[in-house]
């Protein structure tokens, strides 16, 4: 008798487990920039090379927190225990709102920081990362003080393509600015 809740045999389980493993070996190789592997492009990595760069990635990663904490540590320190001296200190020089755009191969990483009488839309930044190609993964927003933080991570929807970086930074500094202009008015 044949049921229909049969539990299936070994080898289809063993194969479906397979198949899972390679698609999340797959996926994680994906987060990696593509510079952090350290191959010519006649040479392919097998899986357990590709897991071991993923290990490395996240390791450097790792460091750079700690280091960067370390630093933020040390800078609340010399500011006093005041946020508002720190952000205060670091904008020190430098006009509200504030862009910086990094390329890091198959993402970009979107970082801007306004006052809070000056907003802009945030759908709108999201819009034109997604008109250049790519898409936002996560999207982030804090307040500190009188300021606002944005953060965004976007990743490139067709990797052979790309996103011309140069073209994303100069439509969004016309972006944010051009909304500045307006709110000044």
């Amino acid at each position: 008798m044949n049921c229909p809740a049969q539990k299936p045999d070994r080898k289809t389980t063993e194969r479906n487990r397979r198949i899972h493993m390679k698609n999340l070996c797959f996926k994680l190789s994906s987060l990696i920039p593509p510079n952090h592997f350290k191959i010519t492009s006649k040479d392919l990595l097998s899986q357990q090379d590709q897991v071991d760069q993923a290990a490395n990635y996240i390791k450097q990663l790792k460091e750079r927190v700690d280091e960067l904490k370390g630093k933020k540590e040390m800078a609340m320190r010399a500011a006093g225990s005041n946020n508002d001296n720190l952000i205060d200190a670091m904008m020190i020089g430098q006009r509200l709102p504030v862009m910086d755009l990094r390329d890091m191969g198959s993402s970009l990483e979107v970082m801007l920081i306004s006052g809070l009488n000056k907003n802009f839309m945030l759908y709108e930044v999201i819009s034109v990362l997604e008109e250049e190609g790519a898409e936002v993964v996560s999207a982030s927003v804090s307040t500190v003080g009188d300021k606002v933080f944005h953060s965004l991570h976007a990743q490139v929807k067709i990797s052979r393509v790309g996103v011309e970086t140069s073209r994303v930074w100069q439509r969004l500094q016309e972006l944010i600015y051009s909304t500045e202009l307006l709110h000044d008015v």
